[in-house]
């Protein structure tokens, strides 16, 4: 994922949620004033994210070992539904932050041409494993290094039907810049298919410094996950006891969420940082204005992802 690093400091309040309220970039015209303020407030950000970062790849190369022919059924099925296809051939994808490359064997196995990079050398080097184990030698899916807070490097891949990006954009350290330039390589009638961590005020910033804490070292790693991984696993046995009378059936349903996997999505929670947020109203109002329209939503009343597609005017290709 185009994600995290390590660190000192960190305005707390300084987040997407910041960025959204105070620069008014997110919430119309911004004025000088606010355009200063918000570069000021993205340079804070960016340099924290240098100092203080998680490492995606390493948990990323751990999932590895439980990706099987389910949890691939699964990918497919989540992007299928989500983009409201049966297909993509003839179409060409673009994974910004690839992680573990398992979406981006989804799309190839729909049909795609497929792109992935990663800002993380570990996530690319994950997504080419992923390759080598399911689909040796194949031509039309290609992987690389690279960021989305690159404006040129993004022109430069040229343009695609579907540009996807799910969980990333929040945990580059400059999401605003990440969600601008997400859009740049968006065909004429392509989608844009990204989620973004919702925004729940106050939860929000008490878990940017549960994560921040994570990052800071082996001790504050220690402590986050001998305080947060028994109160995840007994929320856990408690929900499979109460919704399907199983105390373990949380853990074997988990899968069908994506294809993910129960612990490995803890430790991602846990340590993700850089960690900003924003209300769905907000991200749909950004793309309106630079015209990419909504198509389908996923909202979230609690922690976790907002899902969105969006579609830029024009003939689909």
């Amino acid at each position: 994922m185009d994600g995290p690093r390590k660190g000192v400091h960190c305005p707390v309040r300084v987040t997407a949620r910041s960025v959204t309220n105070r620069s008014g970039l997110l919430n119309g015209n911004p004025t000088d004033h606010e355009h200063g303020t918000a570069r000021r407030v993205n340079e804070r950000i960016v340099k924290t994210a240098e100092e203080l970062r998680f490492e995606f790849g390493s948990n990323w190369l751990s999932f590895l070992s439980t990706v099987d022919e389910d949890r691939i059924r699964e990918a497919v099925a989540s992007l299928s539904r989500m983009l409201q296809v049966k297909d993509l051939g003839g179409k060409r994808f673009l994974d910004i932050g690839c992680g573990s490359g398992l979406f981006s064997l989804a799309a190839r196995r729909l049909g795609a041409t497929v792109h992935s990079f990663d800002f993380d050398s570990e996530s690319v080097a994950c997504t080419r494993e992923l390759k080598r184990r399911f689909l040796r030698d194949d031509g039309a899916w290609t992987i690389e290094e690279g960021s989305v807070l690159d404006a040129s490097y993004l022109q430069s891949l040229g343009e695609f039907d579907v540009v996807y990006s799910w969980g990333v954009l929040h945990h580059t350290g400059d999401m605003l810049t990440a969600l601008d330039n997400a859009r740049i390589p968006v065909s004429q009638g392509g989608r844009l298919y990204i989620a973004i961590y919702n925004d729940q005020g106050i939860l929000s910033t008490f878990w940017m410094r549960v994560k921040r804490t994570y990052c800071t070292g082996a001790l504050g790693r220690g402590a986050v996950l001998a305080v947060f991984v028994p109160l995840f696993f007994l929320r856990s046995v408690a929900v499979g006891l109460i919704k399907y009378g199983n105390p373990v059936a949380q853990f074997t349903r988990y899968k069908s969420r994506r294809g993910m996997s129960i612990y490995h999505d803890w430790i991602d929670w846990l340590g993700g940082y850089p960690f900003e947020v924003a209300k769905p109203e907000l991200i749909v109002r950004f793309y309106k204005e630079r015209g990419l329209l909504l198509t389908n939503l996923t909202t979230t009343h609690r922690l976790g992802c907002n899902e969105f597609v969006f579609q830029r005017a024009g003939s689909e290709g």
